[in-house]
């Protein structure tokens, strides 16, 4: 066999032919390999033509300039350039613009999710988010040492206050009070409560009230009783009274005054009996004594209690009926601890019921019980109240509402007030956008409204609406200024790249 001219060697120049017209091709074909071996000095121009936008929904999408996305129509974004082998970036690497006329000065760039995370360049965090930039002037004067510990002042300027609802109201000088609402139970006023008792034994003849409920009036017949002893005394009282006839022609003084001692005697032990005035004056006209007396209701009220019947024999001392007078009642509330030392005798009170809402009767403070409940740490208050047209009835629950501790100080609304537990922060509304956190103290608070002792002075206007915003972010600022001094970004450690961590990476 005869051997081929070349041999091997003709393959390895064929090979190395093909490989350089293929590198000559992907020289000024392709960018990437372009780069590699003819790299370019980085400038404005060459940033410009390198810049990448694509979709954040759509990664595969890579366009040269900015737009919307074809598929979802989502705003592009730009891809940010690798970092180069000294940490930085080819931004980062490039000179930073100086702002023009009065464009505000970043400081650094904060993780919008990790305010603790920043970046004094450009960056996203791990979900893609771009990092926020910081200005200048957000921190510059963000802290002073009359503000609160922890809050900055806030600068939003008035088209923010605009769109973020944010509203003032002045701080005025006025009286306010503490109102206090209590439910309590109406019942007799027991000054007026009267319980008729028998004096005498006997048996009672004819009930001329029969049922409990029933009114009477002072005056009116309640019952007739059968005594003995009152027929006796009656008796007697006839017999003194002939006597002292028999006896005003007597010459004895002695024996004329005797007489009509007795006769006076007997009339008054018939008083004694509780017979009423006229049955003794019917008694003097007739001279008949009567088998039975009429006892008539010491007092107009209604019968709250009844113990006899037609019938029923008594004896001294036993309950027969109750009468009870309803056109003033009591009703009986209990306040808390904190509320009950501003309760004074003699304070108007207003009373309510659900039974009758419309209408509102006016009373005042009778009497503060001298000891707490122990179980339910409340102190029983006793209102008065007149009870026209019988409205309340005893039991029936009330609404009982007074105002206490009325003091005249400088007053805000309660909305600008934000409780953090420990203290009390309202946002004074300085002018242009811009809100001074203060710490104040509250005294007398009802009504919508409380005093402010010390902290806000009168004619100050202070942030009622969209406050808690403002809250957010003056401690978000206040935290921003004490990470970089108050003057500048905070410092970027070597090896950390684009990122810094304070107070999460230790």
């Amino acid at each position: 066999m005869t051997e081929k001219k070349g041999g091997p060697w003709a393959g390895i120049a064929v090979a190395v032919i093909v490989i350089g017209i293929a590198g000559a091709v992907a020289f000024y074909k392709v960018p990437a390999f372009h780069a590699l071996l003819h790299p370019h000095p980085v400038g404005d121009n060459a940033a410009k033509t390198a810049d990448k936008y694509t979709c954040g929904m759509h990664p595969f999408i890579i366009l040269d300039k900015p737009g919307n996305c074809p598929i979802c129509g989502m705003k592009l974004t730009k891809i940010e350039s690798s970092p180069a082998p000294g940490g930085a970036t080819a931004a980062s690497s490039a000179p930073a613009a100086k702002p023009s006329g009065g464009a505000r000065k970043i400081l650094f760039y904060r993780n919008p999710m990790n305010p603790n995370v920043t970046s004094q360049t450009p960056a996203k965090d791990e979900m893609g988010m771009d990092f926020v930039p910081v200005y200048e002037d957000e921190v510059k004067g963000s802290g002073g040492a009359n503000l609160p510990e922890g809050y900055a002042t806030v600068q939003v300027g008035m088209e923010r206050v605009q769109m973020a609802g944010i509203q003032s109201a002045n701080a005025v000088r006025e009286a306010i009070s503490h109102p206090v609402r209590a439910v309590g139970i109406v019942v007799p006023d027991e000054t007026r409560v009267r319980r008729v008792q028998a004096k005498i034994e006997g048996w009672i003849e004819k009930l001329h009230t029969n049922f409990t409920g029933q009114m009477v009036t002072k005056g009116q017949p309640l019952m007739e009783i059968y005594s003995p002893d009152l027929v006796a005394t009656q008796r007697e009282y006839l017999l003194a009274r002939a006597g002292v006839d028999r006896m005003k022609e007597s010459p004895y003084e002695d024996a004329r005054q005797m007489s009509s001692g007795l006769a006076q005697a007997a009339r008054t032990r018939l008083k004694l009996f509780d017979v009423p005035d006229s049955f003794i004056a019917e008694l003097e006209r007739t001279g008949q004594v009567q088998r039975t007396v009429t006892l008539n209701a010491p007092v107009s009220g209604y019968v709250t209690g009844k113990e006899i019947f037609d019938g029923t024999r008594v004896m001294p001392g036993m309950d027969l009926l109750t009468v009870t007078d309803l056109s003033r009642v009591w009703i009986d509330a209990d306040l808390y601890e904190y509320e009950a030392q501003y309760v004074r005798v003699g304070q108007s009170a207003v009373l309510d019921t659900v039974a009758d809402p419309g209408a509102k009767l006016k009373g005042r403070v009778a009497f503060i019980y001298p000891t707490f409940s122990p179980e339910t740490r409340t102190l029983k208050v006793r209102f008065e109240f007149l009870n026209p047209g019988l409205r309340l009835k005893p039991q029936m629950y009330a609404n009982v509402s007074l105002d206490l501790h009325s003091v005249t100080g400088v007053v805000i609304p309660d909305s600008a007030l934000i409780e953090t537990g420990v203290r009390q922060i309202a946002f004074v509304d300085a002018g242009d956008g811009s809100f001074e956190p203060r710490e104040v103290k509250v005294g007398v608070r009802g009504n919508g409204k409380a005093q402010i002792l010390s902290g806000v002075k009168a004619g100050e206007k202070v942030a009622v609406r969209a406050n808690f915003l403002l809250d957010s972010e003056s401690k978000l600022r206040a935290a921003l200024t004490k990470m970089t001094g108050g003057t500048s970004a905070p410092s970027q450690p070597q090896g950390q790249g684009g990122h810094v961590g304070h107070g999460g990476g230790q």
